[in-house]
């Protein structure tokens, strides 16, 4: 399945804005794309295995608040940086 890339994390990637992941649940997707991009799934998952404050992830377009989120061939994974400051 296709997983969209956030520009602060395209350095992991290659440059690469999107790529390729393998899986039945967006834990196993994670895990897939560190396998391949080695310490990205760090940037986006904490030491507690919860998907990290400024971190949002949609399968579908829909928020994934679970890394057991169920996904299928020819779902979208969208990978989001929230911004902060003020």
């Amino acid at each position: 399945m296709k997983v969209l890339i956030p520009g602060p994390l395209r350095s992991y990637t290659g440059g690469a804005p999107a790529v390729d992941g393998a899986g039945s649940t967006l834990a196993e997707i994670l895990a897939d794309l560190d396998r391949r991009y080695p310490g990205i799934r760090f940037r986006m998952i904490d030491e507690q295995d919860a998907v990290r404050r400024h971190m949002r992830i949609y399968v579908n377009r829909e928020q994934a608040r679970a890394l057991l989120t169920p996904v299928r061939a020819g779902d979208e994974v969208l990978i989001v940086q929230a911004l902060s400051g003020g």
